[in-house]
């Protein structure tokens, strides 16, 4: 399961914005965070496959959630404008964000691609 995060859980496991200017990711793997809101149905769709992709690749990528509506400081400082809004960060390199409801093909092809992250089964392949 996606972990929900605050202002201040954010800024301990992501990017302390309040003290960097350049971005600088804290944490110890790649992440994804998904901001969202709970009335918006783009988000109810994402939601179960966040779930799912949590569990594959538990371990090598951390998931995060933002609701946008409880942790409105977070979406004004990354600009979010527009729901679900999915920021991939990967270890060393700058974040990129992802905006609607994307496929779940589309999130392996960004783990593999951005995180720079690959499943069990293509490093065997």
């Amino acid at each position: 399961m996606a972990e929900h995060l605050t202002v201040e859980t954010f800024k301990e496991k992501v990017f302390d914005y309040t003290k960097d200017q350049e971005w600088n990711f804290k944490g110890d793997k790649p992440c994804i965070i998904d901001f969202w809101a709970d009335w918006c149905q783009p988000c109810k769709m994402v939601a179960p496959i966040i779930d799912e992709l949590s569990e594959e690749y538990k371990g090598k990528v951390n998931f995060y959630k933002v609701d946008t509506e409880a942790q409105q400081e977070l979406a004004a400082v990354f600009g979010i404008r527009s729901i679900p809004s999915l920021l991939f960060c990967p270890k060393g390199d700058a974040p990129q964000m992802a905006l609607g409801a994307i496929p779940k093909e589309t999130f392996y092809k960004a783990i593999k691609e951005v995180l720079k992250v690959e499943k069990e089964e293509e490093k065997e392949a």
